[in-house]
């Protein structure tokens, strides 16, 4: 009988560990997905330094993207210059129109270029969310593989003790 008891205990403790690696992988997950958004507000004044050193290493392609980002930043910066100026000349009419017109097609080329490699990274981190995924599966595959595997061993071992037994109690009544 324990030779039963305990394959099937191993058997539902490993269920319940796996059970607990997903509970823990889903809390690794939210965490990482809070840490990801405020690591990225504190290193978004590295991207641009990043971004050079990144077309030095990929033949310049990265480079448009800098390009991109430093026209629109310094066509921002010079209708930011204009709408402040005419905010503290009172002209907020004037001030309402630069900020909500030219001033927001300049943020979205800005955005638009700061947002591909982020698309990238994101792309790369549902990759390995998906391959994590698949692995916990096939490890689970293979536990109840192995579990049954075991189980038709232990069953098979019982048969044969029970043959064993069996023939030795009719050679003895004989």
């Amino acid at each position: 009988m324990l030779a039963v008891i305990g394959p099937v205990v191993t058997i539902g403790v490993a269920l319940a560990a796996f059970g607990t690696l997903d509970e823990r992988s889903d809390e690794v997950q939210r965490a990482g997905s809070r840490q990801a958004r405020a690591l990225e507000l504190k290193f978004a004044v590295t991207d641009m330094n990043g971004w050079q050193t990144a077309y030095g290493y990929d033949g310049g392609r990265s480079r448009a993207l800098l390009a991109e980002l430093g026209t629109a930043f310094g066509a921002f910066m010079a209708l930011d210059a204009n709408a402040f100026k005419a905010l503290q000349a009172g002209r907020e009419a004037k001030t309402r129109r630069i900020l909500l017109g030219p001033e927001i097609r300049n943020f979205q080329t800005m955005a638009r270029a700061s947002g591909a490699p982020a698309v990238e990274q994101d792309r790369r981190a549902a990759a390995a969310a998906r391959e994590f995924d698949d692995a916990r599966t096939t490890a689970r595959r293979e536990l109840v593989a192995v579990a049954i595997g075991a189980g038709v061993v232990i069953v098979l071992l019982l048969i044969t003790a029970h043959d064993v037994v069996r023939l030795a109690l009719e050679r003895r009544a004989t």
